[in-house]
């Protein structure tokens, strides 16, 4: 069974080894790859995202039923898509479970409880993970070279 934590600020280091881990972080290889996050840039960040969100901003950890974090969901509004971006992270030791399923369910639940009426995502084009989307009751809302733009009305 996997759970939603909020996260506390000594918490961080397993969003900085997500980050910085190749596998973990080879879906986002059409934006750069791995993504650098020195811990000096966690106090603003965690101000943002998780003590004193705004403007719809969500974040959370996902947790196996032995507390191991697994993952991390997340939203925001971006002004490029004009709505509301999901996120979901699964560590790379833990996909193939079925994680990043229950993950994208429970993001679009917590979304929903907070007022959230639509939730996007742009996937890049060979990004398996639009599948996945796709079967959690996202639908194609545009496509380019590079990216998907999916949406699901919550």
């Amino acid at each position: 069974m996997l759970t939603i934590y909020k996260p506390q600020f000594e918490d961080l280091w397993f969003r900085q080894m997500m980050l910085a881990d190749e596998e973990t972080m080879s879906y986002n290889h059409a934006w750069g790859g791995t993504i650098p996050w020195p811990e000096e840039e966690w106090g603003d960040w965690y101000d943002r995202w998780v003590a004193n969100p705004k403007d719809g901003r969500l974040y959370r950890y996902v947790k196996n039923s032995s507390g191991d974090f697994v993952g991390e969901i997340a939203c925001h509004y971006d002004a490029e898509l004009q709505g509301f971006t999901a996120n979901v992270i699964i560590f790379s030791k833990y996909r193939g479970k079925g994680y990043g399923g229950w993950a994208l369910d429970m993001l679009c639940a917590e979304a929903r409880a907070a007022g959230i009426t639509v939730l996007y995502d742009d996937i890049a084009i060979d990004n398996p993970a639009a599948a996945l989307f796709l079967r959690h009751g996202f639908k194609e809302e545009a496509r380019t070279a590079e990216k998907i733009i999916l949406k699901k009305e919550l």
